[in-house]
């Protein structure tokens, strides 16, 4: 049985694109990502350098996507990524926009790329402080 993200993170079905109340959280859950990677420092490592390349290369397929199927296979792209490293924030958009038809991106589009592109920011630069870390 597959868990929706907002099972996982605790996000309210609301309709808007509005990012997650996740005052107490990290953008990435360490916890989740140890678990994730047995505690192999290495495999965490290279699992936050791909999901840095690879969710600026989707978020601009995203951008780019002309087609439902094209729209819908980048924004779970981006979900999965995001599940895997415990990037909550950046999965709940993502599921969002994953779950746009073309009439709903026709309207909503604007809003869920400015959100999705600020958890992905804002994961992101948490990812470069960690590895600057190590």
């Amino acid at each position: 049985m597959e868990m929706t993200v907002d099972a996982v993170a605790g996000v309210s079905q609301d309709g808007n694109f509005r990012s997650p109340n996740f005052a107490s959280r990290r953008p990435i859950d360490l916890v989740h990502l140890a678990r994730y990677t047995l505690g192999n420092r290495t495999s965490e490592h290279e699992v936050l350098e791909l999901f840095r390349t690879q969710s600026k290369l989707y978020l601009q397929r995203l951008k780019e996507a002309v087609s439902d199927r094209a729209w819908q296979d980048a924004a779970h792209t981006i979900k999965d990524s995001a599940l895997g490293i415990g990037a909550w924030r950046v999965a709940a958009v993502a599921e969002r926009a994953e779950a746009l038809d073309q009439h709903d991106r026709a309207v909503k589009q604007g809003q869920v790329m400015e959100a999705l592109s600020a958890q992905i920011d804002e994961a992101n630069g948490y990812i470069e402080a960690l590895l600057a870390d190590r």
